[in-house]
């Protein structure tokens, strides 16, 4: 499954681990220096959400930041109740 947000369309980020080694020179070194870099990928925060889509509830995979900008409209809570066993 892809980690994508299905509204806004965002997905994983390329970025990068350095690694340094060495002292600051304000803490009395001759400094750091990077020693390594990797690669990696930065996901978004992404939450499954019940959602009014089209005017039908389903869910939906989106991230936090859509979901505090008010960007998905959350389903009513579910009013049904069980109905009770007849009694003979």
């Amino acid at each position: 499954m892809a980690r994508i947000c299905e509204l806004t369309g965002t997905g994983p980020i390329k970025g990068s681990h350095i690694w340094r080694s060495g002292k600051a020179k304000k803490k009395g070194g001759i400094g750091t220096h990077v020693t390594a870099i990797t690669k990696r990928r930065f996901m978004p925060n992404l939450q499954r959400v019940k959602a009014v889509i089209n005017g039908e509830v389903r869910y939906i995979r989106v991230t936090a930041s859509a979901i505090k900008k008010g960007l998905v409209v959350k389903a009513p809570k579910r009013t049904w109740k069980k109905p009770e066993a007849k009694k003979a």
